[in-house]
């Protein structure tokens, strides 16, 4: 089991996963956007497993003032958002091929099956 954390903000949710995490010893990698670069199949599996509109921070100021908030489509928020990670809701928890956003502790139960 591959457990990834994107992440470009520090948030309560990113927070909380990392301690539900540590408590139970699973073992995770902490992907700090601002410092990666995100590729494009990993973007793509974003979209698989969110939907292109749902991997966006629609509630942040930046992101409502971005084109990519008014756009459906996928193509071009793939784009904008490998052009700028910080487009992303924060964190991403990415289980192998399964993703989630924000945090919820019996959606990531589930992730981690």
């Amino acid at each position: 089991m591959n457990i990834q954390i994107y992440w470009h903000k520090r948030n309560f949710d990113t927070q909380k996963a990392e301690r539900y995490l540590k408590e139970r010893r699973i073992p995770y990698q902490l992907v700090d956007l601002s410092k990666h670069r995100l590729g494009k199949r990993e973007v793509e599996l974003f979209v698989r497993g969110l939907s292109a509109r749902g991997m966006l921070d629609l509630t942040d100021t930046k992101v409502k003032s971005h084109p990519v908030a008014y756009t459906d489509s996928t193509q071009n928020i793939i784009d904008y958002v490998l052009d700028n990670p910080r487009l992303l809701r924060s964190p991403i928890i990415r289980c192998d091929n399964k993703v989630m956003a924000g945090f919820d502790e019996a959606e990531l139960r589930e992730l981690l099956g």
